[in-house]
């Protein structure tokens, strides 16, 4: 019963958050859809891009939230403090360097990976781009922030900030997107929805960095300057990070590939990809949560080295994840149609999602031995192992299998599907068969 309650404690404000943080794409997505297919295509090209390289600040924010968990575990608060300064700052010079270096080839970039895209989805692709480049210095910010929140066991705040965001977005996007007569605002269309989760992000890291340095009752960051490199602590926050964040662009390579195929399929498979990668964001709300409150309680257990609530917590948040994922995803099956609907009203985009759909809810219940498991393993420091199990399960199988079943045998984007929940199950197997050993236990933080 501690250890239910210990979960539900962190995870429940972090599945408010990740439902919110879920809505912010969603929205727009929805939104943009009613412009035509034309932007929810640019938006779903855009966005695997962005999800690459968004890659290597959710690199620092694991790195960030597993040292700090571990230091509170330790009940080492004064190092935890000095963790979140050094990896705010690392997190600002990698954002800065990544937006300047896409930005100069950021139309080399579109027309290299979806030249054969039409003229009109490109176009889009290119502005959507444009806008959310200059977004990356706030997302990297406010990843980190939310991760030290998180490894502090503050799951309440980040959720406060983000279901605010979420606000503005909606809000913006609609008077934005399809503009408003009355006050004589403009359709600005596509980027009505760039500006509109961009504006909402600039005001969300001001909240939260506003919150870290007034303090909470774990964590405050007097001051930033003067900034000195502490290596110590870097080097404690890359060892973890960098794996972390390999696997991340080892993967989201990966998908960025599997999406070039999808462009070669044409506009409707585009587009309905695009849409119930939204949907299943959407269903995967528990699943995600669990993911984080597995760092965070592992990385804390392992912080006390209490090693068998470590374990014991880890296997519960699988299960756990495993009923709540199975529960929605059978209540999706049967509306999959309408809900496509609510994207678009193309009728053969609606029908090719809705296949889609249906086919990852009867996949999901491999889904947490894959994802929960990994979360888990990362809390304890374990982020080489999880990078290796990436790079096999992408590229040999969801990559190959996905040429093989969507290209070659013709199956289309739902060959790109199955292929997709083969490389959940081969990684699931190898962190399942890791998590009966005890090598994963070896990355403690001294």
């Amino acid at each position: 019963m501690f250890i239910r309650k210990n979960v539900l404690k962190l995870a429940l404000p972090i599945m408010v958050e990740q439902t919110f943080v879920m809505l912010l794409g969603v929205c727009n997505t929805m939104m943009a859809g009613h412009i035509g297919e034309e932007a929810v295509s640019a938006i779903g090209m855009v966005d695997s891009i962005n999800i690459l390289f968004i890659s290597f600040f959710a690199a620092l924010s694991v790195g960030a939230t597993v040292v700090v968990a571990q230091q509170i575990g330790q009940e080492e608060a004064k190092k935890a403090n000095e963790t979140a300064k050094q990896a705010l700052v690392s997190g600002l010079i990698v954002s800065l360097g990544i937006t300047l270096f896409l930005w100069i080839f950021r139309v080399p970039l579109i027309n290299i990976l979806y030249g054969s895209a039409e003229p009109l989805v490109k176009s889009n692709a290119k502005l959507y781009l444009e806008f959310t480049l200059l977004t990356y210095p706030f997302i990297a910010i406010e990843q980190i922030a939310n991760g030290i929140l998180r490894g502090c066991g503050d799951t309440k705040t980040p959720m406060y900030i983000t279901m605010f965001m979420n606000l503005i977005n909606i809000v913006l996007g609609y008077m934005l997107i399809y503009g408003i007569d009355s006050l004589h605002i403009p359709s600005l269309g596509i980027v009505g929805a760039a500006l509109a989760i961009a504006i909402a992000r600039l005001i969300g890291t001001g909240i939260i960095m506003f919150v870290l340095f007034r303090g909470t009752k774990v964590i405050q960051i007097k001051k930033i300057y003067p900034f000195k490199f502490n290596v110590k602590i870097q080097k404690n926050i890359f060892n973890i990070g960098i794996p972390a964040g390999m696997e991340q662009v080892i993967f989201n390579a990966g998908k960025l590939i599997v999406q070039i195929f999808i462009v070669t399929m044409g506009t409707t498979s585009i587009a309905a990809n695009a849409i119930v990668m939204s949907i299943a964001s959407m269903i995967n709300v528990p699943g995600n949560a669990l993911c984080l409150a597995a760092t965070t309680l592992v990385g804390q257990y392992v912080g006390r080295n209490d090693i068998k609530g470590a374990k014991s917590t880890l296997i519960y948040l699988v299960k756990f994840a495993t009923v709540c994922l199975m529960g929605i995803g059978l209540i999706f099956i049967p509306i999959a149609g309408w809900i496509s609907s609510l994207y678009t009203d193309v009728p053969e985009v609606i029908e090719l999602s809705a296949k889609l759909i249906r086919s990852n809810n009867l996949a999901l219940i491999i889904w947490p031995i894959s994802f929960v498991l990994s979360s888990g393993l990362k809390g304890a420091g374990d982020t080489r192992y999880t990078m290796y199990t990436a790079f096999i399960g992408m590229w040999v199988f969801r990559i190959f299998v996905g040429y093989m079943l969507g290209i070659v045998v013709g199956l289309g984007v739902l060959g790109i599907w199955i292929a997709m929940y083969s490389d959940w199950l081969i990684r699931g197997l190898m962190y399942c068969k890791r998590l009966s050993g005890e090598k994963w236990l070896k990355h403690r933080i001294e």
